[in-house]
């Protein structure tokens, strides 16, 4: 018989969403893993990759930590029966001392608190969010000047692999 590899739970497949413009635009300074109230709906999309997390934001109001501006687009097959709202707010299962330190945080001038990324652990959904001060426009160059030098030490090495 031929062996059956196990399917690898490598840390790439299973992203639902990123927020790719946040590690640019932003400095990230903590970093929380926080769970989700999530519809059967918006389960099901999710599954299917229907998640934006652009221009998502967190808030704390009253002791809970809410998402707001993400993007679930509902799927025409399992959201038949209801009204979908694909952008509604969502609520964060964290710890109460992890709301209140992003409470005390984001208070502070310059500091917000937004998601990275949307993913699978085990079955449950995920978000991991992300104490964070915005970046001035030098070290935006910078991170781009990094980005590129990194790319072209890739093409460099493979063309010396090549020789």
């Amino acid at each position: 018989m031929a062996n059956k590899k196990a399917k690898s739970k490598g840390p790439g497949n299973n992203v639902i969403a990123q927020n790719k413009k946040a590690r640019f635009e932003y400095h990230i300074d903590e970093t929380f893993e926080a769970g989700l109230a999530l519809a059967g709906w918006e389960v099901k999309s999710l599954r299917a990759g229907k998640a934006q997390l652009t221009d998502t934001y967190i808030l704390v109001k009253n002791g809970e930590a809410w998402l707001l501006g993400s993007h679930i687009m509902p799927l025409n097959t399992t959201s038949t029966h209801e009204v979908a709202d694909p952008t509604r707010t969502r609520k964060l299962l964290l710890h109460r001392k992890e709301i209140a330190k992003i409470f005390s945080r984001t208070q502070e001038k310059g500091h917000t608190c937004i998601p990275l990324k949307l993913y699978w652990k085990n079955n449950l959904v995920k978000c991991e969010l992300a104490l964070v001060t915005g970046k001035k426009l030098h070290d935006k160059r910078a991170t781009e000047k990094d980005r590129d030098w990194q790319r072209q030490k890739g093409r460099i090495m493979r063309e010396q692999i090549k020789a």
